[in-house]
């Protein structure tokens, strides 16, 4: 049988050639920009023509902006090799890339733009990705990551719930808590897949021994006690049984952690990170578990989850897919290795923050310009060859 060519004939733009090009590109720069930006408005310093209050300005742009453009770029490269198609490119990528870039644009001037052209704009982004990823994983008869549509969709209804609430109660909080939950589980299903795979991968070739577990019953279990976990707090943030049930979600995670050899992958920093972040997945049920039983500040755990997880999760994928879908070396340079610290930088003193009130402004301000750092780093430093223009790391 011939194989499927990763890539039909195309004469435009690099960067419009692959769906991680230019979603990594201007998600990780978007990250950095609207910290720099975050920073000075928590403080009162700054306003933005928006319709959302500035929190959860902040807050729907981490998730509903940033986040979901790496999404978005980590999927539409990671389907053609599920399905074996074609990927989606030119013409096609453009409109995506074009709706998300509106979508920044109104909501920032959604106070002139009015609250509900504003959300059309913005929910129509994550209403073509999800119609995109299911005619690819239909065509290609991929039928086990039907899971990724739905998670994708219910992303979706949380965007259309934070923009409905902002309005109707000047507040968002049901769509803050089904994003966040969203991201969660991406994180546990499609990090669940890819870390102890690059893991054994590695381990094989260059450090024989012990190896990480391969996806088994145990992982169905942790999967859906992390899906009954975060269906109770989106529904109950501050039931005890709430509480409990987190705490027992991280427990199992913990576990999950320690069936994938991680303490082995020092050498391979590449892989390494994938280990590191993932360890702020845990820390989020136990901190947003201490949260309901009132020990602990809501935006201790938020953040662990948010800055930690999915920050540090989102930096190490782009990374290793730029380097490994531009033809170089699977090798985290210092440059990269840099960003990472500045990631897990960020995380610590965020949630450093939430949890010692007093030191909190100096840890604010840390936890900002490290993930900026990060974020532009990663932007400056992989930006050329995402553009297609030379080699990213010499």
């Amino acid at each position: 049988m011939t194989s499927i060519p990763r890539l039909r004939a195309y004469d435009g733009p690099a960067l419009l050639s692959y769906g991680f090009r230019p979603f990594f590109l201007l998600g990780a720069f978007y990250a950095g920009l609207a910290i720099w930006l975050w920073l000075p408005m928590s403080f009162g310093e700054l306003s933005v023509a928006t319709a959302f209050a500035p929190r959860d300005w902040h807050v729907h742009e981490m998730l509903y902006g940033y986040i979901a453009a790496a999404i978005t770029g980590f999927l539409l490269t990671a389907i053609p090799n599920w399905t074996g198609r074609l990927p989606i490119q030119g013409a096609a990528l453009l409109v995506l890339v074009a709706v998300w870039l509106a979508g920044r644009f109104a909501i920032a001037w959604s106070a002139s733009l009015g609250w509900l052209p504003a959300a059309i704009v913005d929910v129509s982004f994550l209403a073509l990705l999800a119609a995109a990823i299911a005619r690819e994983i239909m065509a290609g008869r991929n039928w086990r990551n039907l899971k990724i549509v739905g998670l994708v969709g219910l992303l979706l209804a949380g965007n259309i719930a934070f923009h409905i609430e902002a309005y109707l109660h000047g507040a968002a909080d049901y769509g803050i808590r089904i994003g966040v939950a969203v991201i969660v589980l991406l994180i546990t299903v499609i990090g669940g897949r890819i870390i102890p795979s690059f893991t054994r991968n590695w381990l094989v070739r260059e450090n024989p021994g012990r190896l990480p577990a391969t996806f088994a019953r145990f992982d169905v279990v942790v999967i859906a006690a992390s899906v009954a976990a975060l269906a109770l707090w989106v529904s109950f943030p501050d039931s005890p049984w709430t509480g409990s049930t987190l705490m027992i979600a991280g427990l199992l995670h913990v576990v999950r952690m320690a069936r994938w050899a991680g303490d082995r992958t020092w050498r391979d920093r590449l892989v390494l990170v994938l280990h590191v972040g993932y360890v702020f997945v845990p820390l989020g049920f136990f901190l947003v578990g201490g949260a309901a039983l009132r020990a602990v500040p809501f935006s201790a755990g938020l953040h662990a989850w948010m800055v930690g997880a999915a920050g540090l999760m989102t930096l190490a994928v782009m990374t290793r897919a730029s380097l490994g879908h531009t033809g170089q070396p699977l090798v985290a340079s210092a440059a990269t290795q840099v960003l990472y610290g500045l990631a897990v930088i960020a995380a610590c003193a965020r949630i450093g923050a939430a949890l010692v009130p007093q030191a909190s402004e100096p840890l604010l301000w840390l936890s900002g310009l490290a993930w900026t750092g990060a974020f532009i780093g990663f932007a400056v430093v992989y930006g050329p060859a995402l553009w297609g223009i030379k080699r990213t790391e010499n």
